[in-house]
C-alpha cells in the first residue's frame, strides 16, 4: 500500500427486510431487499474499487445483503462476520474500524441504521458535491451506502477526518 493513496470505506445499510415472526436478530430479506442488494453490488463494482475487507454484522439480513451484492464485484474480499456491529453506535462502529488491520486498503462495513448514517455524517469533515445533501435528503435508506476517504492508518481513523465522495440508494 502506498502512503499517499487514502484509504476507503464504504459504509453499507443493509437492503429492505422482511418483518417475519422472528426475533429482529434473524429478520431476512424482503423481496425487494434481495433485488436492491444486487443493485448495490453492481453499483459498488461500478466505483472500480477492489475491496480487501468487509466487516458484516451478524444479523441474517445483513449476511443476505451481502450474499447478494458480493457476486456483483469482480473480486471477492475477505469477509469477517462481527456482532459488535449489530446495534452498534457511530462510536462503537469506528472503535471496530480502528481494528482494521494496516495492509487494508479499502473495506466495507455492512450494518444498520441508525449508526450507519450516523458514522458517515460523524466522519465527514468535508464532502464532494452534493453527495453530503444527497444523503442527508434521503435519510440513507436500505441498501444505500455512502463511500468516504481518508488518509492514514485505520486506528486513526475518528470524526472529521473522512471525505463524503459518493452517496447512493436504490430509487424508491
Amino acid at each position: 500500500m502506498s502512503v499517499a493513496e487514502p484509504r476507503r470505506i464504504v459504509l453499507f445499510r443493509h437492503a429492505k427486510a422482511d418483518w417475519p415472526q422472528v426475533s429482529d436478530h434473524e429478520r431476512p430479506l424482503a423481496e425487494r431487499g434481495r433485488m436492491d442488494a444486487a443493485v448495490a453490488g453492481r453499483k459498488l463494482a461500478d466505483t472500480g474499487i477492489t475491496f480487501d475487507l468487509v466487516v458484516c454484522s451478524t444479523a441474517v439480513r445483513t449476511r443476505e445483503t451481502w450474499k447478494l451484492a458480493v457476486h456483483e464485484l469482480a473480486h471477492r474480499p475477505k469477509t469477517v462476520y462481527e456482532e459488535r456491529v449489530y446495534e452498534a453506535s457511530p462510536g462503537e462502529l469506528i472503535a471496530v474500524l480502528n481494528e482494521i488491520p494496516d495492509d487494508v486498503q479499502n473495506a466495507i462495513l455492512i450494518g444498520h441504521n441508525p449508526g450507519v448514517h450516523g458514522l458517515a455524517d460523524i466522519l465527514a469533515g468535508e464532502s464532494e458535491g452534493d453527495a453530503r445533501g444527497r444523503m442527508n435528503r434521503r435519510g440513507f435508506p436500505a441498501a444505500g451506502f455512502a463511500l468516504l476517504t481518508f488518509d492514514g492508518a485505520w486506528k486513526s481513523l475518528e470524526p472529521g477526518v473522512a471525505t463524503l465522495t459518493d452517496y447512493w440508494a436504490p430509487s424508491e
